[in-house]
């Protein structure tokens, strides 16, 4: 192997069996990094020297997981995603990560300190979903570690998860005649135009309220879905860019629909006059008498629970009316393509795996319809 230079640092072989690579510091001071095989540790010891020359080589030995992940939170999170994803990240690394995780050096970290947390959360009946989420995290932030050369190696490769279960859970759905029973029960409602919408549309609760008169079209009958409006903790409610090209998308409405929301339009109309110089004017479709924006559980508590009781429906979720949609639209025999791209599904493959137990029947019908035309075609060519 060819000498180095002084300066270069040095590799040598542990009495544990591990490689240890060993770099000296401007400040005079060395640095290890230990590895399992010696290619590994020759790797670690040219990309240190390669950041040491770019002025990016980290000379903390003491700076703890916590501090890092704060940091990350902050520098690294924040400006690269959503608001509420971010509250998200914060949340599953102060509840999950920090309490068991956070008095560690972050150099010190290893595989088995995860796998303990891990076993931890499993023994405390976390989902497999939940943890791998967790995992999903802190993968993604020592991931970036390593590109700020905090660290050499990811010691979440070396970490067994827990089985994950297969495909998606079973979505619920409306039948046609409880769907029937949900719109009558909203005849003459202040926001039958929203479950008119919710019901034919298959929009997201969040897109659905953030929709504003400059996304409906009145002559075309089509509709406009460009962001998503959430609620997030401390402050208050937030109207997003959505976060995928497929679902920013241009949905064109049934009959049944564009008369509710002309009707809807009328009536807030009436209500603005009013109110007058009291009434908001950022045109929200979907909005209080004061023409803001309705706030999630006001919808649920105030409406939607309510409306199913006088529907005589079980108690739902709001999500549900989504998954009627996508259920009724695939059972009348609607390409899944089409049905994708109504729910903004990134691609089919999502769609077909959510609702792959309303196929078989569709399969089945297919395959008679098939041998009857077969049939036909046959007994046709013996004449």
């Amino acid at each position: 192997m060819k000498r180095r230079a002084n300066g270069e640092g040095s590799i040598y072989q542990r009495k544990d069996g591990r490689w240890a690579a060993v770099i000296c510091l401007n400040n005079g001071k060395k640095k290890s990094m230990y590895r399992h095989t010696q290619a590994e540790a020759v790797m670690a010891l040219q990309l240190a020297n390669q950041a040491k020359m770019q002025g990016t080589l980290t000379t903390t030995r003491n700076e703890t997981v916590e501090a890092f992940l704060q940091d990350w939170l902050r520098y690294r999170v924040q400006p690269r995603v959503r608001e509420r994803t971010y509250q998200n990240y914060c949340e599953t690394v102060t509840k999950h990560l920090l309490p068991t995780l956070g008095q560690i050096k972050l150099q010190q970290l290893t595989a088995t300190h995860i796998q303990k947390l891990y076993d931890m959360k499993r023994q405390q009946q976390l989902s497999p979903r939940t943890i791998h989420h967790i995992h999903f995290i802190l993968r993604r932030a020592l991931d970036d570690a390593i590109q700020l050369h905090h660290l050499w190696q990811n010691v979440c490769q070396d970490v067994v998860l827990p089985r994950k279960p297969k495909g998606h859970l079973i979505a619920k759905a409306l039948t046609i005649e409880q769907a029937r029973q949900l719109l009558v029960a909203t005849h003459d409602d202040e926001l039958e135009a929203l479950y008119m919408l919710a019901i034919t549309t298959g929009m997201r609760q969040g897109e659905l309220l953030a929709l504003t008169w400059k996304d409906f079209d009145f002559t075309t009958g089509k509709l406009q879905i460009r962001r998503s409006l959430h609620r997030v903790p401390h402050k208050g409610t937030i109207a997003s860019e959505l976060k995928t090209v497929s679902s920013r998308r241009c949905i064109q409405m049934t009959t049944g629909a564009r008369d509710a929301l002309q009707r809807h339009a009328l009536q807030q109309q009436r209500t603005a006059r009013e109110q007058e110089a009291g009434w908001n004017k950022e045109g929200w479709i979907f909005c209080n008498t004061r023409g803001k924006p309705l706030h999630v559980t006001d919808l649920i508590r105030r409406s939607f629970r309510p409306l199913l009781e006088k529907a005589g429906l079980p108690p739902m979720r709001f999500h549900e009316l989504r998954h009627t949609t996508a259920t009724l639209l695939l059972s009348m025999g609607t390409h899944p393509k089409i049905v994708q791209e109504l729910l903004g599904h990134s691609n089919i493959m999502i769609t077909l795996e959510i609702y792959s137990h309303v196929l078989p029947p569709l399969q089945e019908e297919t395959m008679h319809t098939f041998h009857a035309w077969l049939m036909e075609s046959d007994a046709s060519s013996c004449q």
